[in-house]
């Protein structure tokens, strides 16, 4: 099965094509009509028009085909004396219009078999210098599309005003190739397709063992370096359009952006994680200084392209709003300046920790002259699946230097523009001893299958995203998954709590950033609070706010609101879950019950019940009389974070550098053998580390 090719996800947005036939496909060796090919290129339209497409085709044939039959009828026709007379070549014009008619009632014939209508359209060159005919053909075709018609141009070679074909590379078009683009072009088509007679665009004669297949055609790479031949004559090429419109790579693409693929072009999922792997390791061995110094200029490079960063950004939200995405999403997307001062702060502030490579964790004296080492070193590399916050591109991206991990991305479509030109700045001040291949930006969704069954060669997949993204990613990879699939989080005030701190930490821990996995969903009270009036007060400053609130069975009967339909729902907005409880054990229980493990708090002036609901919560961080907002890598002092995992193995809570290390095991000796361990004395003395 042909490779998927990222360079060609446009094609699932292609609804009309126009489809160039050329005669070495029509035709076989002898001249001949090739029924096979022409059968199987007329049954592949039909299924393209079922589904919705419109075809436009093109094609050559007439001549070659005329020809064939005038050389029959010639033979048929003369004597045996005439027969030995020099041969005058038929004319090319005759032949066209002999063949001409022979070439439709063929695809007449077929595509009625295939209860399908296609129409005839004979054009000249110095037809298109007339705009009324220009406007009328458009006309015509379009019609014909709207009727599920497939309209058949050929130039007409037996009347054309050119010299010969082949000949004559004058004037508007000068061959069916030509003609192909030029109505591409008048009917707006979204996709064109010339059906050769070779696999595509070679860099010499496809003859040539030297030759290679041109994948995507870049001009400015690939202009001086072809060589021109003779044409050729063996047909193939009818079975492929299905393929294309599949995204495979075949044939050779030309795309006006191109040469901005020219990083992507033939790189598959397995050859972009191994080239991460690679630079990572150069990444590994250059000092720390030198480190510190290519995340200063990551910084720099951020805040240098500010206006280029929110030009990009603003045009992804502006499409994200006439799309009718959710005001959440939305939320996420944006990335202003504050934000891009922030991220370049952050990065800064890593910059300025201490080198977390090669750091000595234990060291062990295992025997006499025997040194074991507990060493910090990079899991290798990582991938990250993430949706609409470009700002977490930047974050995961400097973690990975700092960590010395190679990084592939994949972030939603909702943000390619700035996805795209965050990573071009950010991997534009990557020193060229660590090269651009050090972060990897996957363009299609496509790839990530691919992606996902590299066991062997990527380490971690960390997803950040909805719980569908993670329940999905979780499913379908063996690689280790880090992350968390919903982020439920609880404020509990309890009857003792001071109810002016409680209502500043639940207004912050709900609306500071709703959309946020660490925003309150789910406030539990005390019953006491109910006859005090504290729920009261919690409540009139909620809806003051704006938030929308949804009851448990008993808050729901209290307040007067809708109950909800489930306490373990995330909402992303300004809207939350009200329960009324009796106690901190049934607060303790309603969490464990309802709650996805991700960060839970406790508002109280009682230290010793905060104590029971610091120990006893099963969540990856619980707090106290804190707003659950500050479960966050920056907050935390991590200088960013990868995201926040609610996993029992390995990172948990917000995921930092030393989430994205492992260790290494060193062993310094001085000729020691096991030799069934004769002679060795075993000390396990610990040393200390700074020794």
């Amino acid at each position: 099965m042909e490779e998927m090719d990222r360079t060609r996800a446009f094609v699932k947005d292609v609804k009309r094509l126009v489809i160039k036939v050329g005669t070495a496909v029509v035709t076989g060796n002898d001249g001949r009509l090739a029924l096979g090919r022409l059968g199987s290129l007329c049954e592949q339209v039909k299924d393209l028009n079922t589904q919705g497409y419109e075809v436009v085709l093109v094609t050559s044939g007439a001549v070659g085909l005329g020809r064939q039959r005038l050389r029959y009828r010639k033979l048929v026709n003369s004597s045996f004396a005439d027969l030995q007379k020099p041969q005058v070549q038929l004319d090319g014009k005759a032949c066209a219009a002999v063949g001409q008619n022979s070439l439709m009632a063929l695809y007449d014939s077929l595509f009625s078999q295939l209860d399908m209508s296609s129409a005839q359209l004979l054009v000249t060159d110095s037809d298109f210098r007339d705009k009324g005919f220009r406007r009328q053909l458009s006309e015509t075709v379009m019609s014909l599309l709207s009727l599920r018609v497939i309209p058949i141009f050929n130039e007409n070679d037996a009347i054309s005003t050119r010299k010969a074909p082949y000949e004559d590379s004058s004037g508007i078009f000068w061959d069916n190739d030509s003609l192909a683009a030029l109505l591409a072009l008048e009917l707006q088509a979204d996709l064109l397709v010339l059906l050769s007679d070779v696999e595509g665009l070679y860099s010499g004669p496809p003859s040539d063992p030297q030759s290679k297949l041109i994948h995507t055609y870049v001009k400015e790479k690939h202009l001086g370096e072809i060589t021109f031949g003779d044409k050729s004559r063996v047909g193939r090429g009818a079975e492929n359009i299905i393929k294309v419109l599949q995204g495979k790579r075949i044939g050779t693409l030309f795309h006006q952006d191109a040469h901005l693929w020219e990083s992507l072009k033939d790189v598959g999922a397995r050859e972009m994680a191994v080239a991460a792997r690679e630079s990572s390791r150069q990444l590994q061995a250059m000092s720390s200084e030198e480190r510190k110094k290519v995340l200063l200029d990551v910084a720099d490079a951020l805040e240098a392209n500010e206006k280029l960063i929110t030009a990009e950004n603003d045009a992804d939200v502006a499409a994200a709003e006439q799309a009718g995405y959710e005001k959440s999403l939305i939320s996420r997307l944006v990335l202003n300046p504050r934000k891009i001062s922030s991220l370049a702060k952050s990065i800064r502030m890593l910059a300025n920790m201490e080198d977390p490579i090669g750091r000595i964790l234990k060291r062990t004296q295992i025997a006499d002259g025997l040194i074991l080492e507990k060493t910090s070193c990079p899991l290798g590399v990582l991938l990250i699946v993430f949706e609409s916050r470009p700002d977490a591109l930047v974050q995961i991206a400097s973690l990975a230097i700092q960590s010395g991990n190679g990084l592939l991305l994949k972030g939603g479509k909702e943000a390619k523009r700035s996805n795209a030109i965050l990573h071009k700045v950010i991997t534009e001040a990557l020193p060229e001893g660590v090269g651009r291949k050090l972060i990897g930006l996957v363009t299609s969704r496509d790839e990530i299958p691919d992606l996902l069954n590299l066991d062997d060669v990527i380490d971690l997949v960390i997803p950040r995203g909805s719980n569908k993204l993670v329940s999905q990613i979780k499913s379908s990879t063996k690689i280790p998954v880090l992350g968390h699939a919903d982020g439920i989080c609880h404020v509990y005030v309890d009857k003792s709590a001071d109810i002016n701190m409680a209502k500043r930490i639940v207004l912050d821990a709900k609306v500071d950033y709703p959309a946020a996995c660490n925003a309150m969903e789910t406030l539990l009270v005390h019953k006491d609070l109910v006859q005090t009036g504290g729920l009261n007060d919690l409540i009139v400053d909620l809806r003051l706010e704006g938030v929308t609130l949804y009851g448990g069975r008993r808050a729901s009967a209290e307040l007067n609101i809708p109950e909800t339909h489930s306490f373990h729902h995330e909402y992303n907005s300004t809207a939350c879950t009200v329960e009324i409880v009796d106690d901190v054990q049934a607060a303790i229980d309603h969490i464990h019950e309802h709650g996805s493990a991700h960060t839970d708090c406790i508002i109280t002036e009682d230290h010793e019940v905060a104590e029971v609901f610091l120990r006893q919560v099963d969540s990856a961080a619980v707090f106290h009389n804190a707003s659950t907002r500050f479960c966050d890598g920056a907050r935390f002092g991590l200088g960013a974070e990868v995201g926040i995992s609610t996993s029992r193995i390995h990172a948990r809570g917000p995921v930092g550098v030393e989430g994205l290390l492992t260790t290494r095991w060193i062993l310094r000796g001085s000729g020691q053998v096991v030799d069934g361990d004769k002679g060795i004395v075993y000390t396990h003395k610990n040393i200390p580390v700074d020794s």
